[in-house]
């Protein structure tokens, strides 16, 4: 099965990694952009990090926050005329509860673009489901809770919201699209006893691709693995020993659940990646990444609400180079190893080039 998760997928676009520094003129269009359409969410989770007063993550966010259909209309034309790759819709809230999200999604499968999706799978479900299975590259559904119980209490969801969403996941398989739907396993101290159950129940319904990772609870890695370290090893065990006996060629299991150390230090002070995947909020606002999406003293890049993307992208490089990881993203970054790939390219001696 291909790698989906690869940190190597930027070396296919030369000429954007070559574009990135700050005395390159040429800014070109971000390859991937993260719309967030709506703060709206019609789930509550006791983990959300756009809803914990004391996270970094969404301390700026109001929940009444939408683009406004002209608006995305006019978001959406950019991106086509800019040639971006791609688009992913989260949240925020959940971006399937957005008013104007089938409109979105046949705006962008009528464009060149490829588009794919993250939610709760809740409202997985009529034409705006049909569009995402036919012509969407990928659906991940967030998944956390075992059954109807236990899912109630992490969602503070309906009684049989868990029945629901799997039986929403089973329809949306049996679409039969070239859409690969996979399933987000968040994993804390409780479910951490029910990984291999639950794995096994994805694969029995036909989920192709799961990524399991831990929760984050803090702003320091040091928070977020205290947090875990009781269960750390048995986690491990039970992900390892679900590799062994489920993946396949069918069925794959991507482990991203790891101590958080080195996805928190930073020792560089400009961050490629924000030109490459770039977020755009439902503030209307464009943020250098999902860590720092409502962030608006050490995130923000600028406001769109009464210019064009297009316009907004291409002006000024200056605005990329405001935020200094070494000093401004001591937190979960996922893009930080890639940050450190690009940066190792970008700073070669070029007299010494030939010598590999």
């Amino acid at each position: 099965m291909a790698n989906k998760y690869s940190n190597l997928k930027i070396l296919h676009y030369k000429d954007k990694i070559d574009s990135l520094p700050k005395s390159v003129e040429d800014i070109k269009a971000p390859l991937h952009v993260r719309l967030k359409p709506t703060n709206a969410c019609n789930h509550r989770c006791r983990y959300c990090a756009y809803l914990e007063e004391d996270m970094q993550l969404g301390k700026d966010m109001n929940i009444r926050d939408s683009i406004p259909h002209a608006k995305m209309d006019e978001i959406i034309d950019d991106f086509i005329d800019m040639d971006v790759k791609a688009v992913t819709f989260s949240g925020g809230g959940e971006p399937l509860a957005y008013t104007y999200i089938t409109e979105t999604l046949r705006k962008l499968e009528d464009s060149p673009i490829k588009f794919a999706s993250l939610t709760n799978g809740a409202l997985l479900h009529g034409e705006k489901a049909e569009i995402l299975a036919r012509s969407g590259t990928w659906v991940r559904v967030s998944m956390d809770g075992w059954d109807d119980a236990s899912y109630k209490r992490y969602r503070n969801a309906g009684d049989n919201q868990y029945t629901q969403i799997m039986t929403n996941i089973e329809n949306f398989i049996r679409l039969n699209g070239k859409c690969v739907l996979g399933v987000s396993l968040i994993i804390d101290d409780e479910n951490c006893k029910h990984v291999y159950q639950s794995l096994k129940r994805y694969k029995d319904i036909g989920v192709t691709s799961v990524k399991a990772s831990a929760v984050i609870i803090g702003n320091t890695a040091k928070e977020t693995n205290d947090f875990h370290a009781l269960t750390f090893k048995d986690t491990k065990r039970e992900i390892a020993r679900a590799i062994e006996e489920l993946q396949d060629d069918t069925f794959e299991i991507f482990d991203a659940y790891h101590e958080m150390d080195e996805k928190f230090d930073k020792d560089y002070d400009w961050c490629p990646y924000q030109q490459i995947l770039t977020v755009v909020a439902a503030d209307q606002n464009v943020y250098s990444c999902q860590d720092k999406s409502y962030n608006l003293d050490c995130g923000l890049l600028g406001c769109i609400k009464n210019i064009s993307f297009k316009h907004f992208w291409t002006s000024n490089k200056d605005k990329f180079f405001k935020i200094r990881p070494c000093d401004n993203c001591n937190h979960h970054c996922v893009a930080n190893n890639k940050n450190k790939l690009i940066l190792d390219y970008l700073n070669v001696d070029y007299d010494h080039l030939m010598f590999v």
